[in-house]
C-alpha cells in the first residue's frame, strides 16, 4: 500500500507541475468570452537589463556595507524604490485589459488568417508598448477608456479547423527591467479551406451535363461554360493560351446559350492520386463555376448539395471541403 500512495503522491505532483508550467507558457484552458488579465493570468520577471540593474544594486550594498558610507546607502536605497515602482507599473501596464475575439474569415491553406481582437481599456492608465504575439509581434498603444481593434497574423498549412494558438501579451514598460507577460488562448478556430488546385481542367462529364450537351456550342454563346480537352475542328479563338502556357495542354472555352446549364461536382468522378488532391481540384472547380456563373451541384460522400449558385452556396460547399 505504501508503494502506491507514494506513487500516486508522485503523479499528483508532476500533474500540478505540468498545470503550473502550461499556464505560464501556454495560457489557461481556450475560453470563448472575453478575457480579463487578473493577477492570476499575469506573470513577471526581469530581463537581461532588470538582472544587471539588481547586480549593481547588490555591489553597491557591499560597498556601502565594507566601508560604512551613507551616501552610498543613501543611493542603494533610492535605486531599490525605483526597481520596487517599476515592478508595479510594468504589472499594472497589463493588469485589467480586457480582450475580446473577433470574427475571423475563412482563408485558403497556405494563406496568412487575420485574427480579429478587440483592445478594451477600461481604466483611466494609458498602456504603452503593449506586445500582442502569435507569430510575429505587433505593437500596441492603449489609450485609457479605449476600445480598439486589433489584427495578428499567422500562417496556416493545412485544410480545416485552425486552432489560434496561445497570444502572448507582454510589456516591457516603463524602463524594460522586468518583463510582464500573460499568455490566452481562444476558442474560435478559423476555417481553412483547400489550397485550389492550380490545374485548370474541364469540368466533369456527368448524366445533367451530357443530357445539356445539346444547348453547348462551341462559339456563338454568351454565357461561358467550361473548359475542355481540344479536339479537331475547335475554333482557335477560344483556345486557353494560359492553361496552354502553363503546360497543361490545349483547352478549349466552351460557350452556352442556356442560363439553366448544370454540371455536377462529384468527389467519385474527381481526378487525383489522394484525397488532398481530389478536395483542391474540387475546390478549383466550385471556384471557377461561381465565377462563371454556372450551376453546379456538390457530391461528397455523405453529403448532396443540390444545383444552385451564389456566395452562400459556395460557402455550403467549400466549408464542406475543408471539414470534409
Amino acid at each position: 500500500m505504501l508503494p502506491f500512495l507514494k506513487s500516486v503522491a508522485k503523479n499528483s505532483a508532476n500533474f500540478k507541475r505540468k498545470r503550473i508550467f502550461d499556464s505560464i507558457f501556454k495560457g489557461e484552458k481556450p475560453v470563448k468570452g472575453p478575457i480579463e488579465l487578473k493577477h492570476r493570468r499575469i506573470f513577471i520577471l526581469p530581463t537581461k537589463h532588470g538582472l544587471s540593474f539588481m547586480l549593481l544594486l547588490v555591489i553597491l550594498l557591499l560597498i556601502a556595507f565594507i566601508y560604512n558610507n551613507n551616501l552610498t546607502y543613501l543611493l542603494a536605497f533610492m535605486l531599490i524604490s525605483v526597481l520596487v515602482v517599476t515592478i508595479l507599473s510594468t504589472f499594472r501596464s497589463l493588469a485589467g485589459l480586457i480582450i475580446h475575439a473577433g470574427q475571423h474569415k475563412p482563408v485558403f491553406a497556405g494563406d496568412i488568417a487575420a485574427i480579429s481582437l478587440l483592445i478594451e481599456n477600461p481604466g483611466t492608465i494609458e498602456r504603452f508598448n503593449l506586445e500582442f504575439k502569435i507569430e510575429q509581434p505587433v505593437y500596441y498603444d492603449a489609450a485609457a477608456y479605449s476600445r480598439e481593434p486589433l489584427t495578428l497574423y499567422a500562417n496556416t498549412h493545412q485544410r480545416g479547423c485552425f486552432q489560434i494558438g496561445t497570444i502572448k501579451v507582454t510589456s516591457r514598460f516603463p524602463l524594460g527591467l522586468f518583463r510582464a507577460w500573460s499568455p490566452i488562448r481562444f476558442e474560435q478556430p478559423i476555417l481553412v479551406y483547400p489550397k485550389p488546385s492550380s490545374t485548370l481542367l474541364p469540368f466533369p462529364e456527368t448524366a445533367t451535363q451530357q443530357a445539356l450537351q445539346g444547348s453547348v456550342k462551341k462559339g456563338g454563346g454568351d454565357d461561358f461554360y467550361g473548359l475542355q480537352a481540344y479536339q479537331a475542328g475547335d475554333t482557335i479563338r477560344h483556345i486557353h493560351w494560359k492553361a496552354f502556357a502553363k503546360g497543361q495542354g490545349l483547352l478549349t472555352k466552351h460557350f452556352s446559350n442556356e442560363n439553366s446549364a448544370t454540371c455536377w461536382l462529384d468527389y467519385a468522378v474527381t481526378p487525383g492520386h489522394n484525397t488532398e488532391e481530389r478536395l483542391s481540384q474540387l475546390c478549383r472547380w466550385v471556384l471557377d463555376a461561381e465565377a462563371t456563373g454556372l450551376k453546379y451541384g456538390f457530391n461528397l460522400p455523405g453529403l448532396s448539395l443540390p444545383p444552385a449558385q451564389g456566395k452562400t452556396h459556395q460557402a455550403q460547399c467549400l466549408q464542406a471541403l475543408a471539414l470534409f
